[in-house]
């Protein structure tokens, strides 16, 4: 688990969940990292910075809201080939890894692995990627407050 002081956050978005890191390079988002509940908040000063922040809490408000914010390519070409999948699948629905895995042809292990890579998490909302017959893991987690803020995130989504 990383603290809030591990990246150079050009802001923290406090959200009903926790909080969002929003860390920035050359004018794109390089990472959106949930943060646990009680990170002090930090507005940005960047154009950027600013802008996110304005688009996450319009989603946190709306979640069919759409992102356009640039973004710094990351991952190899399988773990982006996933995050277009799930970015495909609609708010307020939910898809299992391994119907995602066989609609890739690959394996539900991999997928949860690309999941848990996925350096923009909401803008690429793997929130929506479940277990079979449960809620499965999130980021990398089993438990705790990510698990916590996936069910906050699926809830939010089938409430709108």
């Amino acid at each position: 688990m990383h603290s809030a002081t591990d990246a150079p956050f050009a802001s923290i978005l406090p959200t009903p969940f926790g909080a969002l890191g929003i860390a920035l390079h050359a004018n794109a988002l390089t990472e959106i990292r949930f943060l646990p509940p009680g990170c002090a908040p930090r507005h940005g000063t960047d154009p950027l910075a600013i802008e996110t922040e304005r688009q996450l809490t319009a989603y946190l408000a709306d979640p069919h809201h759409r992102f356009d914010l640039p973004c710094h390519p990351a991952g190899t070409a399988f773990q982006q080939r996933v995050w277009a999948a799930i970015r495909a699948i609609p708010a307020g629905q939910v898809r299992a890894y391994g119907d995602l895995a066989r609609s890739l042809g690959s394996a539900a292990r991999a997928v949860g692995q690309a999941c848990g890579a996925n350096p923009f998490p909401i803008l690429v909302p793997c929130h929506r990627v479940v277990a079979q017959h449960a809620i499965g893991g999130f980021a990398h987690a089993r438990g705790g407050f990510l698990i916590d803020t996936k069910q906050w995130l699926i809830q939010h989504e089938q409430r709108r």
